[in-house]
């Protein structure tokens, strides 16, 4: 069943953090626990597989050169046709009650794309995608960039564009500041991913079934 039946609006919860904070494994597993609880869940990520969300792949991969203000315009605009497409628009299942959860949304943009120009700027360049859908809250899962690269190294070979350790640290300050700036209009949770899986995973689904509505 979905989250709501009686027409009301849906749930759009976003997940945050530097590249190998583990996010993924989180989303994976609060997913399955909600789908324990006969409750439907559509599970999306950023840069989606579009289109757009395919070139800036390979511009991350470094197999395509690109200007940093121009990669910032195609996140806002790889985010506008994952709100509004046809086919798998967010605003529409939110809108018909869905519950969603996404692995990245604009704070990544604020956070990543800050190292190169104002963030107020980038702020600006997505703010059509927030007056369209603001999550209903958004989990920083902070873990360590220095455990994060190791993960990292681990797991792949080679290496994307912002997966260095100078990078890593400045992208986790921005995602700080920015919290700080949008606390007032965002629900925002920051949870010590430096912890055992299972325990942040607990601490994630609490703060998670806050924003469902009662059955």
């Amino acid at each position: 069943m979905q989250i709501s039946g009686n027409g009301q609006r849906g749930r759009f919860i976003v997940f945050e953090g530097i590249d190998g904070s583990g996010k993924s494994t989180q989303i994976q597993m609060i997913s399955n626990r909600i789908r324990d609880m006969k409750l439907q869940v559509y599970t999306t990520f950023e840069p989606t597989a579009g289109t757009i969300g395919s070139l800036i792949r390979q511009m991350l991969s470094g197999k395509i050169k690109i200007d940093q203000r121009t990669l910032a315009f195609l996140f806002a605009a790889d985010r506008m046709d994952h709100l509004v497409n046809d086919e798998n628009g967010l605003r529409e299942k939110i809108d018909q009650g869905e519950l969603v959860i996404c692995d990245r949304y604009y704070f990544s943009s604020y956070a990543y794309h800050a190292q190169h120009m104002d963030m107020e700027w980038v702020i600006h360049a997505n703010s059509l995608n927030a007056d369209i859908l603001r999550p209903d809250l958004t989990v920083f899962i902070d873990v360590e960039p220095e455990t994060c690269l190791e993960r990292i190294k681990n797991n792949r070979s080679d290496l994307e564009m912002y997966e260095k350790i100078d990078i890593m640290k400045k992208v986790r300050s921005n995602y700080l500041t920015a919290f700080e700036r949008l606390k007032d209009i965002e629900k925002i949770v920051v949870i010590d991913g430096n912890q055992p899986v299972d325990h942040v995973g607990d601490i994630i689904f609490r703060e998670v079934m806050k924003t469902i509505p009662p059955a």
